[in-house]
């Protein structure tokens, strides 16, 4: 407001009065948009709930219609409405009159806050550096009609952490249907969006939000999902054996974890799995060598390099999880990480691309130490401290400073990572 302050005495305050009134009218379109985002992300949030409580039972999450868990009494469609069904209830069962968890509303509320957030960042003006290096200008001015198909992937993206988190923290498992549907809204969003005029009046729109790929890479990427190919189809037809494939037998009456003592013979197996990976690399590698492929980037983004991004994203946070997975189980004996940790950071790396599964790789284990930290001084405080988490929550959290602090990444990285010479 200071520059509309200096406004006020240099011009006269009628003539900043009407410019602080025409950008706000410049506003508006984007402030009624983060308002539907809140909408819309609570029932989003609404829907992540009854995911969070049905996919780990094996039911479906869109039939039957939602009832009460301890009598069956269906809910009446006011009742479903995001936070206002649980306030119009008073947090009880119609019927029965048991309590309705509070983690309901909060979890729409949080949902609705976060897509309001996302929205803000990408296309509200005047966020000053922080707002262009969160979202960036590409968004800004293109708008949404011209970036959709983008905004749906992250908007999918933080959808799906934050239900990924909610299982993760009660069952220490992430369904592989989370992850395969960020994928697949992955592939299909970045895809169209690349297939969208990438120029405003006429002007091209630098800053394609996925980090560009060469021709070369792309093609050592299309070895390498050739590779992975082939060894999923002989896992599917039993040539290959599925790894900790008898755990369950090993899981005591309601555990969800086990001392599983073979969990160095089945990194074997996983290290089978990933070669056909790994020769498609290679041959992929030989392919771009032998015909010339250019090992630069484009200055504008192509479908076929948008999709090669999109997969390299993928495979290079799944492959970061998944050798520290195998690494640490033969150091240590037991298994290090999950396979759900693998399948959630491959998915983040195909919606935001190769680099930031990186930085969520290095910063996840300082979040997981400081809730460590957190416990040990809360039960040191009061006799009670933080409930234990799996991984999959801290790159969830990673995640969200990965986004919405990225000035400060972006700091830390070109001041203390490497800083100018």
């Amino acid at each position: 407001m200071s520059g509309h302050l200096a406004d006020a005495v240099g011009r006269g305050v009628p003539s900043a009065m009407a410019s602080i009134s025409t950008e706000l009218m410049m506003l508006t379109p984007t402030l009624v948009g983060a308002v539907f985002m809140f909408v819309f992300g609570a029932c989003v949030g609404s829907f992540l709930n009854v995911v969070a409580y049905r996919l780990p039972m094996g039911r479906s999450v869109v039939s039957p219609p939602s009832r009460c868990p301890a009598c069956g009494a269906r809910l009446r469609w006011y009742d479903n409405l995001p936070v206002l069904g649980w306030l119009l209830l008073r947090g009880r069962c119609r019927r029965c009159r048991r309590r309705i968890s509070l983690v309901y509303p909060v979890v729409e509320v949080l949902v609705g806050l976060l897509f309001a957030a996302i929205y803000l960042t990408l296309y509200l003006r005047g966020l000053g550096d922080w707002g262009e290096q969160v979202g960036g200008e590409w968004w800004r001015r293109l708008g949404f009609a011209g970036t959709w198909p983008a905004c749906i992937v992250i908007l999918t993206l933080f959808g799906c952490i934050v239900v990924a988190t909610l299982v993760d923290a009660k069952t220490f498992l992430i369904p592989a249907s989370i992850t395969n549907v960020l994928c697949v809204v992955a592939v299909a969003g970045w895809g169209l969006q690349s297939s969208f005029s990438n120029t405003r009046w006429g002007v091209a729109v630098e800053g394609f939000p996925l980090p560009p790929i060469s021709a070369g890479v792309a093609v050592v990427v299309l070895g390498m999902l050739l590779g992975l190919c082939l060894s999923t189809f002989l896992l599917w037809s039993g040539r290959l054996r599925r790894s900790f494939d008898d755990y369950e037998d090993y899981v005591a009456e309601g555990d969800v974890l086990a001392e599983y003592p073979h969990a160095r013979r089945e990194m074997g197996r996983e290290i089978l799995f990933l070669l056909p990976m790994v020769a498609g690399g290679g041959i992929g590698t030989g392919v771009a060598i032998w015909t010339g492929a250019a090992w630069t980037s484009g200055p504008q983004p192509q479908v076929w390099s948008v999709l090669a991004a999109v997969g390299l994203g993928w495979l290079v946070g799944g492959g970061l999880v998944w050798g520290v997975r195998i690494l640490g189980t033969l150091a240590f004996g037991r298994e290090a990480m999950g396979m759900g940790d693998v399948h959630l950071l491959a998915a983040i790396g195909a919606a935001l691309g190769w680099v930031d599964p990186i930085r969520i790789f290095f910063i996840a284990p300082f979040l997981a130490l400081g809730w460590v930290l957190f416990g040990r001084i809360a039960t040191a405080i009061g006799g009670k401290g933080g409930r234990e988490l799996p991984y999959g929550p801290h790159l969830a959290a990673a995640t969200l400073v990965i986004w919405f602090g990225r000035p400060l990444v972006d700091w830390f990285e070109t001041s203390i990572l490497l800083p100018p010479p």
